[in-house]
């Protein structure tokens, strides 16, 4: 009525109230009345707000890789945005013109110019790895960007939720990782082969350590029995060679003896010793004494007569 009208704004809204050029009044949730053919009522958004994003970028191999993410800011000094942008809105509450969509705008590309130069410099691989780094490096840049500073917005996190490379590329890395993969359990299964290989390898050579061991062993107690048996000959020869030096001794001793005893007799005359083995009355040993008398001298005896009497003497019993 009669051109006025009343602003109630909401406390996360910055709210100047231009009056013949002049800010009459200005602040977050205003409420007042005011003239409206000579008022200029400009609303700024002060609470945080979300701006989605999708890049396409070239990585130092000259590869295209798809960046999409969120920005999120808010407004620090509306005073200072508003004079470079223009918030002012008409009877209905919507903003006369499209610059509070501009500054969205201006805020992607400033992160994208910050995101180019770190993509720029990284192969694909590196690329899409490098999410963190991205956040990091885009982040810091956007803070101490004048561009951003200049508008009065504080940006209060950066997030990529993905890195994408085209579709071609995708399958390509893929078929690689796939493949690398797959060699990466080959080699597995060669090192668990190689492994069962070598634990098999040192079994085997702990059998044949240990047959080794028992068959030394068992050749040092066959050495120590045939030591055993050597020293038991050896213990037998000397006692078969004493018994036979003790024999000898013992035979010289009754040869001695013999020889003592038969010595006197060997001097003796045999016809004597006839004579006494006869006892000197036995006929028979006379006759035979006198017949070897004549046969050692034979050759002197022209003829020899022997009666029957003497004959049947000499058989008689």
């Amino acid at each position: 009525m009669f051109g006025i009208a009343y602003l109630k704004a909401p406390p996360t809204t910055y709210v100047l109230h231009y009056k013949r050029g002049r800010v009459k009044r200005e602040g977050a949730g205003l409420s007042f009345l005011y003239y409206r053919p000579t008022s200029t009522v400009v609303l700024v958004p002060a609470g945080s707000a979300d701006v989605p994003f999708v890049w396409t970028e070239t990585t130092a191999d000259f590869q295209e890789i798809t960046i999409q993410g969120q920005l999120t800011y808010r407004v620090r000094e509306p005073g200072k945005l508003a004079a470079l942008l223009d918030y002012s809105v008409d009877d209905r509450g919507k903003h006369r013109s499209d610059d509070p969509d501009k500054l969205e705008e201006r805020l992607v590309q400033a992160a994208q110019v910050l995101g180019r130069a770190v993509i720029g410099r990284l192969s694909l691989r590196a690329a899409l790895a490098a999410t963190e780094a991205l956040v990091t490096e885009v982040t810091a840049g956007l803070r101490t960007a004048p561009a951003v500073a200049m508008l009065g917005v504080e940006v209060l996190s950066l997030a990529v939720l993905g890195a994408r490379p085209t579709p071609d590329l995708a399958r390509a890395l893929e078929a690689a990782t796939r493949e690398q993969l797959q060699r990466e359990a080959d080699e597995s299964i060669y090192a668990r082969r190689n492994a069962a290989v070598e634990q098999e390898r040192i079994i085997k050579e702990s059998e044949l350590e240990t047959e080794l061991a028992v068959a030394a062993k068992q050749r040092e107690l066959r050495e120590r029995a045939v030591a055993a048996d050597i020293a038991i000959e050896e213990a037998r020869t000397a006692l078969i060679a004493k018994k036979v030096a003790n024999d000898k001794q013992d035979a010289d001793s009754k040869a001695y003896a013999i020889d003592a005893m038969l010595t006197p007799i060997r001097e003796v005359d045999w016809k004597t010793l006839t004579a006494l083995s006869a006892g000197g009355g036995d006929a028979r040993s006379s006759i035979a004494l006198a017949f070897r008398e004549l046969a050692e001298n034979a050759q002197k005896i022209g003829e020899l007569n022997m009666s029957p009497d003497l004959l049947r003497t000499l058989l008689a019993k």
